[in-house]
């Protein structure tokens, strides 16, 4: 059961790995279209992407410790 937990936590990460994708894009599109606009895109998009690796590492660290036990 730990090992499908852990496998089930890591789903977690997968989905910060494509919410990530999306949000890259989605700012390419936006300077695309307002150049000028790009250092508050780019802000909001680092700190967007930040959250998601965080909850991405948590998802590891569980998905590590189901694995110990």
């Amino acid at each position: 059961m730990n090992a499908i937990g852990a496998g089930l936590a890591m789903l977690t990460a997968f989905g910060a790995g494509l919410g990530m994708c999306l949000a890259t894009g989605k700012a390419v599109e936006s300077v695309a279209r307002q150049p000028e606009a790009s250092g508050k895109i780019n802000s909001i998009l680092l700190l967007g992407c930040a959250l998601a690796e965080s909850t991405a590492i948590y998802a590891f660290v569980v998905a590590l410790v189901l694995a110990v036990k």
